[in-house]
């Protein structure tokens, strides 16, 4: 996968943001406000991409034990995200299904309030 298709899919995705709240190489995408995918520009332009993605704890031991790849969320919650390289033994496939895994995780954890003015915004 290259960045565009990283960043396309990732905005894609119903009512979610970009942002650089770290730093000017951090790219953060958000939705309702809260974090479910992080990545470094510098580490795309070095070619060893990765990403930071929310997981559910028991999944994310399951995907750690089964790809080289996905390992503890580096500088994050290690229960609850995992860091993904890219273009490694993770198929593009794969790493969507992840990006969509994260994007829900977070969505669920936002008010009901905040769910129900995004489930009623228009799809692109």
């Amino acid at each position: 996968m290259n960045l565009e298709t990283f960043y396309e899919y990732c905005l894609s995705k119903k009512a979610v943001t970009e942002h650089f709240p770290f730093d000017e190489d951090t790219l953060v995408f958000k939705v309702g406000g809260k974090m479910f995918a992080l990545s470094s520009l510098q580490q795309w332009e070095k070619q060893e991409p990765s990403v930071n993605l929310k997981c559910d704890p028991e999944r994310a031991l399951e995907l750690r034990a089964n790809y080289d790849a996905i390992n503890e969320g580096y500088h994050m919650s290690k229960i609850h995200w995992n860091t993904v390289a890219i273009n490694q033994d993770v198929p593009d496939a794969m790493l969507k299904a992840l990006i969509d895994h994260s994007y829900d995780l977070v969505f669920k954890s936002l008010t009901k309030k905040i769910q129900a003015e995004i489930t009623a915004l228009p799809i692109d």
